[in-house]
Order: structure tokens, then C-alpha cells, then sequence
């Protein structure tokens, strides 16, 4: 099984939109944190240093609301191996019903802290992330 990150977050009043619940963009902020959130856990420090994340795409199905004061269950993962600079990443929220909220896929690239070019993402920087057998 690759490497998964899990955390709770529970939505404020500022992440409410006029229809009363979780606002689409707040979504796309929480997916970034616990993206990030997952990098700074598994990753080594000195890639860290070296390397930041940039997101080239998402695709985001929201399949329910959750409203203030509701705690969702997010949770992500690396499905594949990276593609030159380039990874997919897999993000779900879970409601406190247990019903699934939002998924989406997310496509993340690396960049070089000091060249700030995008570059291949070695074996050693993706490995802490994958199912390596």
C-alpha cells in the first residue's frame, strides 16, 4: 500500500458559502494543505530544502455538503509512480456520516528551490510516497 496521509479538519464559519455549507474553493485549500501536509511527514528533510510542489491540475467531483461545525476526514495518497516531473495525487474527504464528500485527482510538479525550473523527480525523492517492492 502506498504511503497515505490522514487528517480532521472541521469547517469554520468563514469556509461557509451562501448556501450553507463547505465553499468549493475552501475544498481546493484543504486538499493543498493535507497535500503539503503529507510532503512535510514523508518526505526527507533535505528534499524539503530543495524542492517545492506546484499544481498543474485537479478534477473534483463534490458528491455532498458539510456544513459548519461538521468534521470531514480528509485523507491522500500517491497512486503511481511520477511521470518525469509530474504526479498524480488522490485526495477524498470523508463526512462524519462516513459518506464520501469530495474526491478528486490532483497533478502536482516539482520544482528545484534554486533553479526554480521544474525537474524529474528522482527515485529517492518519490520513494517514501510509493508501494516499492
Amino acid at each position: 500500500m502506498a504511503s497515505s496521509f490522514t487528517r480532521q479538519i472541521t469547517a469554520r464559519p468563514e469556509h461557509i458559502d451562501v448556501l450553507g455549507h463547505v465553499n468549493n474553493a475552501v475544498w481546493v485549500q484543504w486538499m493543498e494543505q493535507i497535500s503539503v501536509e503529507h510532503w512535510m511527514q514523508d518526505a526527507d528533510a533535505a528534499h524539503v530544502d530543495a524542492y517545492i510542489w506546484v499544481v498543474t491540475r485537479h478534477e473534483i467531483e463534490y458528491r455532498g455538503n458539510v456544513t459548519v461545525g461538521e468534521t470531514v476526514t480528509g485523507r491522500t495518497w500517491i497512486p503511481d509512480p511520477p511521470r518525469g516531473a509530474r504526479f498524480d495525487r488522490m485526495i477524498e474527504f470523508t463526512g462524519p456520516d462516513g459518506k464520501l464528500k469530495v474526491s478528486a485527482r490532483s497533478t502536482w510538479a516539482m520544482i528545484d528551490k534554486e533553479s526554480g525550473r521544474l525537474m524529474r523527480i528522482p527515485p529517492e525523492v518519490a520513494a517514501p510516497f510509493l508501494n516499492v517492492r
